[in-house]
């Protein structure tokens, strides 16, 4: 179980995605070669999202060394991630998964949506354009994906005004 959390954090933040596109990925939507997964969102929408080498890295020991461990019967489940009865992980655990890091890591608690806002934040902050972010959340409407730039600029003015205190 632990790995699968490791894996649905590093997962959860990596890519931006929901938790409900979340519970409902496949082994079969992993393509560890490029390092993507395919995602179904509302309105079933597919959309292809990158991830990193660290949620690379959580993936492949959670396949490798937790999900065979849980997958019980016939082993038919073609859930990327397991519940503890070995079958689809539900939303309300991966959402506990979510609360429960936060609170062992001994930060204030995190929602699985908060992931998905600095995720969103972070590529903006690391010159991802605004379209590209839209497209990897997911977003119907830019004007839903516009509100994370209001972060980002005033981090940006933060970052301004102390390098040019005087300014």
């Amino acid at each position: 179980l632990r790995l699968r959390d490791a894996a649905v954090l590093e997962l959860l933040y990596a890519t931006g995605i929901r938790v409900a596109e979340l519970v409902g990925l496949d082994v079969a939507d992993v393509d560890f070669s490029s390092r993507t997964v395919r995602v179904t969102g509302k309105g079933n929408r597919q959309r292809v999202v990158p991830f990193g080498l660290p949620a690379q890295r959580a993936l492949l020991a959670w396949l490798d060394g937790g999900r065979p461990v849980l997958l019980h019967g016939d082993g038919s489940c073609r859930a990327l991630f397991l519940g503890s009865r070995g079958g689809r992980l539900n939303q309300r655990i991966a959402r506990d998964v979510v609360h429960e890091e936060s609170r062992r890591a001994g930060v204030p608690d995190i929602s699985p949506h908060a992931l998905r806002h600095s995720a969103a934040t972070h590529l903006l902050d690391g010159g991802a354009d605004l379209r590209e972010v839209q497209e990897m959340l997911g977003h119907s409407s830019l004007k839903t994906t516009q509100r994370y730039t209001h972060v980002s600029i005033e981090q940006l003015k933060s970052r301004y005004a102390q390098a040019f205190p005087r300014a």
